[in-house]
């Protein structure tokens, strides 16, 4: 069975997932005493962050919280469409995370495969596995399927042995940072966040037991099973059928 969350709207969606994430962070700190969380990207995440960073900002021990992003613009750290500048505004400081806990992509390197081979450095340092096992990987959807910034018919999508890789959007900007579908999937929690009608024909493929990953890439996300769950709202779920399996 899929795990599916549909919301009211995209406000209703950043409420409930974000009560969803602050206790998933508790649980996992209560039981290891830190927790590893990505993030992502986009509108729907800026909200969760602003509920997190006011409903939630002393009752999450943000200081036991490593932050890392599971892809990023290759844009300086105060771009305006940086992931990292939007989540240090919007929740990192508000909350107060230890600068020391946050990890974000680095995007200063001399070429984009540089700073990707550096970041999967610094994954593979704090992880020391065969895989990153973030306690909570946090991903959104395009109008296109895609997720992280793994687009359709990228060579990103065939990678089975590096973390982290370059990629290219067909957006700007173009060059981006990405984890990789393995990696993607080695999360120990899996959280896509959809929000707007755009994304409704997507989330109906991506949701397709049938749908190609190389065509919609969140389809890959089947591999992980039981620890996707699927946070939407109603206008996202539109042309979902009545009962998805």
């Amino acid at each position: 069975m899929i795990d599916l969350h549909i919301c009211a709207d995209a406000q209703d969606l950043a409420t409930r997932f974000a009560a969803a994430l602050a206790e998933t962070i508790s649980t996992a700190v209560a039981r290891t005493g830190r927790c590893a969380l990505a993030l992502s990207g986009g509108n729907t995440p800026r909200r969760v962050h602003e509920r997190l960073a006011s409903a939630y900002r002393r009752e999450v021990r943000w200081d036991a919280v490593d932050v890392f992003w599971g892809d990023e613009r290759y844009v300086p750290a105060d771009d305006p469409r940086s992931n990292y500048r939007m989540a240090r505004e919007t929740l990192l400081e508000p909350v107060a995370c230890p600068a020391g806990n946050v990890h974000p992509m680095p995007t200063g390197l001399a070429s984009p495969d540089d700073a990707a081979r550096e970041y999967e450095r610094t994954l593979r340092r704090f992880f020391d596995a065969e895989w990153p096992r973030f306690d909570v990987l946090l991903l959104g959807l395009g109008a296109d399927g895609h997720m992280a910034s793994l687009f359709p018919d990228s060579p990103a999508l065939k990678e089975r042995s590096r973390w982290v890789v370059a990629a290219t959007a067909p957006a700007e900007p173009q060059v981006r940072l990405t984890l990789t579908p393995p990696a993607i999937a080695a999360a120990k929690r899996l959280c896509v966040l959809v929000a707007g009608p755009d994304k409704a024909e997507a989330l109906r493929h991506v949701l397709d037991e049938t749908a190609d990953p190389n065509a919609y890439p969140a389809a890959g996300l089947r591999a992980a099973g039981e620890r996707v769950s699927w946070w939407v709202d109603r206008a996202a779920a539109s042309a979902l059928p009545a009962r998805p399996t």
